[in-house]
């Protein structure tokens, strides 16, 4: 069980409880442990209860509940409540923006008990005479509930490829005379996929079989550790034709206009007709199929052209580790510079900088550079709040004296297209603004985003001078990839960025390769793949 899963226990079971209405002291203190655990880096399951204590808002009842964990797999506590509450219940427990109160105001009085009777009530608009709903929480609600629906079934790519990679080494060595790949959306590396996709030779029987065999839950169904599984089985002579056809978009398909033959590899396709080969994840617009053959591919992005990690997260604010920690993590992963990009003031609820405590972070900052002799360097940044009415929440001075503002909107997202529009242009036209951070403030599979018109926000960008951010949180991913050539057709750069707020996050930054690659961005055109020189002067130019 790693950290997340212990930390979801822990919110699962603060949710229960006050859904059970018991003593509000201890529902926080379960949820206040979510929070911190969640955060931790070094596996939960190996720390001794001396280290687990020395964790923020972790008593000994937590230590307690932990070691329950990690010794049996569950936790009784939570299992005791978990049985005197509906499955349906629980279930509506995990739809964002719908919290315990409101659920049990919905069991309770109107009797409902699955989210799909919920949708029902809201499209027969039951719920606007309940006390603390009306029309709009009704409505936002039935957003929340399609989006849940549409979404079921699918997973972050980010949090299955571990898995995928770990059950293809098993198939491997299982089915070594046979063919064995992964395919389909994990392959082109998509943000979301809908299951772990095998293209094989071995007789699909037998590999049902095996893996139903390494089943550790839900054995009725194929599956690997939670994660739905596909096979493909296909004949030798064909996997390499096979292989193209399932790692494509239906766009690149059409426009590639090859008929199904028997090709054992997929390079021997592209030398048949004539193309330079296309990595998977590039396999998107029918443009690809134009470059490649007249050899004007785009040197894609790599992981290695990531020279410097822009936006990050310390102790100041919501970070799990202090500045030196990140500073010195970053540097000893290679790295040549780090932008520090804490919250400003506004954003409480994350412990946001007032303007003392900002110049207290300059001040650890210069010592920390003045320790580094290798021309490694720590930007003094801000991840500044948009406020309601597209001012930003320190005064033009005091932004002013920032190396590097990154500007995001984190509070009153339920916005509609012209208000959100309005509040992202006067931070863009800012001119002590410089990246625009997540810019419709989405969540995958949990949180659509406020709708914005792209091509007008994308155009104030180029006209400002503005960055835009591809926060490659791999629950974020925003801006939405597709839109990134619309961005580079108007020379708007763009910036991959982890918004870590642990320092091994800041390899996030590789799930926002993978989307960029599928936008065409090259290292030419992303901001942090300048080396530390040019970084520097690009730096120089914003003051």
């Amino acid at each position: 069980m790693n950290n997340k899963e212990i930390a979801r226990k822990f919110n699962l079971l603060g949710k229960v409880m006050e859904l059970h209405d018991e003593n509000p002291f201890k529902v926080r203190s379960y949820t206040s442990a979510y929070a911190s655990l969640r955060k931790v880096s070094s596996p939960l399951i190996e720390m001794s209860e001396e280290e687990l204590s020395e964790i923020k808002g972790v008593g000994k009842a937590i230590v307690g509940k932990i070691v329950e964990l990690r010794d049996s797999g569950s936790m009784v506590t939570l299992q005791r409540y978990v049985d005197i509450t509906p499955p349906g219940i629980l279930e509506m427990l995990q739809i964002r923006g719908f919290g315990p109160k409101k659920v049990k105001v919905i069991w309770n009085q109107l009797n409902i008990i699955t989210p799909g009777e919920l949708l029902m009530a809201c499209q027969e608009n039951r719920l606007i005479e309940l006390k603390g709903f009306g029309m709009k929480t009704q409505k936002a609600l039935q957003e929340q509930l399609e989006f849940y629906f549409a979404s079921r079934g699918q997973v972050h790519y980010a949090y299955v490829i571990d898995e995928a990679n770990e059950l293809l080494v098993l198939l491997k060595d299982r089915f070594s005379q046979s063919l064995v790949e992964l395919t389909g959306e994990i392959r082109r590396k998509m943000p979301i996929v809908n299951a772990i996709e095998i293209l094989t030779t071995a007789s699909e029987e037998e590999m049902e079989a095996f893996i139903l065999e390494l089943a550790e839950e839900i054995p009725e169904l194929l599956s690997y550790k939670g994660y739905a599984v596909e096979i493909t089985q296909v004949e030798e002579a064909y996997f390499g034709m096979e292989q193209f056809e399932k790692s494509a978009s239906k766009e690149f398909l059409e426009a590639a206009d090859i008929e199904y033959e028997a090709y054992e590899e997929e390079e021997s396709i592209f030398l048949e007709w004539d193309m330079a080969f296309v990595d998977p994840e590039y396999r998107e617009s029918a443009m690809a199929i134009d470059q490649a053959k007249y050899g004007m591919l785009p040197d894609l992005i790599t992981n290695e052209d990531m020279l410097g990690v822009v936006h990050n997260h310390s102790t100041y604010s919501d970070g799990l580790h202090t500045l030196k920690e990140m500073s010195d993590y970053t540097r000893d992963n290679g790295f040549q510079y780090l932008v520090m990009s804490d919250h400003s003031k506004a954003a409480f609820y994350a412990d946001g900088l007032k303007e003392d405590q900002v110049e207290a972070q300059w001040a650890d900052i210069d010592q920390i550079n003045a320790s580094y002799d290798d021309g490694f360097r720590v930007y003094k940044g801000i991840e500044a709040d948009i406020l309601n009415d597209g001012s930003m929440d320190y005064g033009n001075d005091f932004l002013s004296q920032f190396e590097v503002v990154v500007a995001s909107i984190h509070s009153q997202l339920n916005m509609d297209m012209e208000k959100a529009n309005r509040r992202l242009i006067k931070a863009i036209e800012n001119p002590h603004t410089h990246i625009l951070g997540h810019m419709t403030g989405r969540l995958l599979l949990s949180r659509a985003g406020y709708p914005i018109d792209h091509e007008l926000i994308i155009d104030a960008c180029a006209a400002n001078g503005m960055i835009i951010e591809l926060n490659a949180n791999p629950q974020r991913l925003d801006m939405d990839w597709t839109w990134i050539p619309s961005a580079l057709e108007k020379g708007v750069m763009i910036s991959i960025n982890p918004d870590a707020h642990v320092r091994e996050s800041i390899h996030y930054m590789q799930f926002g390769v993978h989307v960029a690659r599928k936008a065409g961005l090259t290292k030419e055109q992303c901001l942090n793949s300048k080396n530390a020189d040019d970084f520097a002067r690009w730096v120089a130019s914003l003051r």
